[in-house]
C-alpha cells in the first residue's frame, strides 16, 4: 500500500492531510474545554449546535464551491483555504462570547467545505492507475482513523504543559505546513469546463449528475447506512459507558478506538479484495456489517460485547467509505470531478445532518435499546435500498442510442468529437457548431453534455 507515496506530489498531499488533520483533533477537544469555559453546563448545548452549524457549512457551501472550483488554479485555491482555516483556529483563542464560536465554527467549516471535495478530485487526476489510486483511498481512510485515535491522546498529552487556547494555535501551524506542502508541489490544471447557463445550474451540476447515476443513488443510500451506525456509535458510546455500563472515560475512550481499528484493519485489507471483487458487494457487506452492529445492540452487551460491535461496525464503515473515490472518478469526465466530489461531500454529510439529532434525541426519549433498533432499521433500509438503486450487472461500457444533434460547446477531439474543421476554431478545448450524427455505439459511459440520462 505505501509504494503509493514514492509519487512526490501525492506523498506531499497525503502528508499535508495528514497534519491538517492532527491539528483539526486538536481543535475538536480544545472547542470543547472553551465551550465548558464559556457556557459551563451548557456546553453540550453549544457543542451540540456548533457540529449542526459544521453540517450545515459543509452542505450548502460544498457545491458552491465545486461549482467553480475548475475554473481556479487548484494549488492556489487550495493554499488560500489552508491560509484562511489557520487564521479563523487562531482567533479562536480571543471569544468572549457563544455567538462568536458560532460564526468561526461556520467559517472554519465553510473553508473545509471547499478544501476537502478539490483536494479529493485532485488525487485521481495525479494518480490515473485503479490500482495506484485505490491505494491512496486506503492511506486517506487509514489517516481520518489514526487521527481519531492520536488526536485525543495528543492533546491531553500537551494539556499536562499548556493551556487549551495553545491548541488552537497550533492548529493553525498545522494548516500552514499543510499549505507549504501543498505549494511545495505541481498540481495537474483541472480541465476547462463548459459554463452553464445560470447560477443554479453551475451549482447543481454535481448533485444531478449523482442523482442521475444508478450506483452513486445506491452509494448516497449506503451513506445513509454510514451515518445511521456512526451517529449512534459517536452520540451515545459516552451514554452508554457511563451511564448504562458506570464506567469510567478509559473505557469511553477504548470504546470509540474499537470502532477506528476496525476501519482502520478494513482499510488495510481492502486494495487486495478490490483487485478481485467489484465494489458492489464488497459495500453492500459494509451496509449489513453496520445493520448487524446497531442489531446486535438490543442484547444490551456489556463492555467486551460493546467493542466487538463498535469493531464490527467500524469495518463495515469502511467498507462503504474506502471505495468512494473510485465510484466517483468511474461516474463523470474528468472535468466534472470537482462538481461530482463536492456534490458526494454535500449529500453525505446531509445524511449526517439528519442522523446526529435523530441520535441524540432518540437516546434521550426512547432509550438506548430503542435507539439501537430503530437506527439499525434505518440501516437495513438504506442497504436493502442500496441493493435496489445500484444494478448488480453495471458495466463501464454501455451500448446506447444517440439521436441527431447539433449544438455548440467546449470539446476536445474525443471519441464524440471527430468532425472537419476550417481553421479559425482555435486549439483545443474550442467551442464552435457542430453536427454529430446519432447512430448505436458503446463506450464507457457517464452522465455529461452529450448523456443527459441512464440508458436504462
Amino acid at each position: 500500500m505505501f509504494d503509493v507515496l514514492a509519487h512526490r506530489a501525492y506523498r506531499h498531499l497525503f502528508l499535508a492531510q495528514v497534519i491538517a488533520l492532527l491539528g483539526t483533533g486538536l481543535t475538536t477537544v480544545a472547542l470543547a474545554l472553551l465551550a465548558h469555559d464559556l457556557a459551563a453546563g451548557q456546553a453540550g448545548v453549544v457543542l451540540g449546535t456548533a457540529l449542526a452549524i459544521k453540517m450545515v457549512a459543509y452542505v450548502g457551501i460544498a457545491p458552491l464551491v465545486g461549482a467553480y472550483a475548475a475554473h481556479l488554479p487548484r494549488r492556489w485555491l487550495l493554499v488560500s483555504l489552508d491560509l484562511l482555516r489557520a487564521a479563523v483556529v487562531c482567533a479562536l483563542p480571543f471569544v468572549t462570547e457563544v455567538w462568536q464560536i458560532y460564526f468561526l465554527i461556520f467559517l472554519l467549516n465553510a473553508c473545509s467545505a471547499g478544501f476537502t471535495p478539490v483536494f479529493q478530485a485532485t488525487i485521481p487526476d495525479l494518480l490515473e492507475n485503479e490500482g495506484q489510486y485505490t491505494r491512496a483511498l486506503s492511506l486517506s481512510r487509514l489517516a481520518y482513523d489514526l487521527e481519531n485515535l492520536l488526536s485525543p491522546v495528543a492533546a491531553a498529552a500537551l494539556l499536562v504543559v499548556m493551556g487549551f487556547d495553545v491548541l488552537f494555535v497550533l492548529n493553525g501551524l498545522a494548516f500552514l505546513l499543510s499549505a507549504a506542502l501543498v505549494v511545495s508541489v505541481a498540481l495537474p490544471s483541472p480541465r476547462p469546463v463548459e459554463e452553464a447557463p445560470g447560477v443554479w445550474q453551475r451549482v447543481s451540476r454535481g448533485v444531478r449528475i449523482y442523482l442521475k447515476t444508478p450506483r452513486l443513488r445506491g452509494l448516497l443510500a449506503l451513506n445513509l447506512a454510514v451515518s445511521s451506525a456512526g451517529a449512534m456509535q459517536i452520540v451515545n458510546t459516552v451514554v452508554y459507558v457511563r451511564s448504562s455500563l458506570a464506567l469510567g472515560e478509559r473505557e469511553v475512550a477504548l470504546a470509540f478506538a474499537a470502532a477506528g481499528g476496525g476501519s482502520m484493519l478494513v482499510a488495510l485489507l481492502l486494495p487486495k479484495v478490490l483487485d478481485r471483487l467489484p465494489e458492489r458487494p464488497v459495500m453492500l457487506l459494509g451496509g449489513g456489517l453496520m445493520t448487524l452492529s446497531l442489531y446486535l445492540g438490543l442484547s444490551a452487551p456489556g463492555f467486551g460485547g460493546l467493542l466487538g460491535l463498535w469493531l464490527l461496525l467500524g469495518a463495515g464503515a469502511s467498507l462503504v467509505m474506502t471505495p468512494t473515490g473510485r465510484l466517483l472518478k468511474r461516474s463523470c469526465q474528468p472535468e466534472d470531478r470537482p462538481a461530482l466530489f463536492a456534490a458526494q461531500f454535500s449529500l453525505s454529510h446531509g445524511c449526517w445532518l439528519l442522523t446526529y439529532p435523530l441520535a441524540g434525541w432518540m437516546g434521550a426519549n426512547l432509550g438506548l435499546i430503542g435507539t439501537f433498533a430503530l437506527l439499525g432499521t434505518l440501516a437495513l433500509l438504506a442497504t436493502a435500498l442500496a441493493a435496489y438503486a445500484w444494478p448488480r450487472h453495471d458495466p463501464m461500457e454501455i451500448e446506447h442510442e444517440h439521436a441527431p444533434m447539433t449544438h455548440t460547446h467546449l470539446h476536445y477531439h474525443d471519441d464524440h468529437h471527430q468532425h472537419e474543421h476550417e481553421g479559425w476554431e482555435g486549439p483545443e478545448p474550442h467551442s464552435h457548431p457542430h453536427h454529430h450524427p446519432g447512430g448505436r455505439h458503446r463506450h464507457a459511459f457517464v452522465i455529461d453534455g452529450h448523456h443527459t440520462g441512464w440508458p436504462w
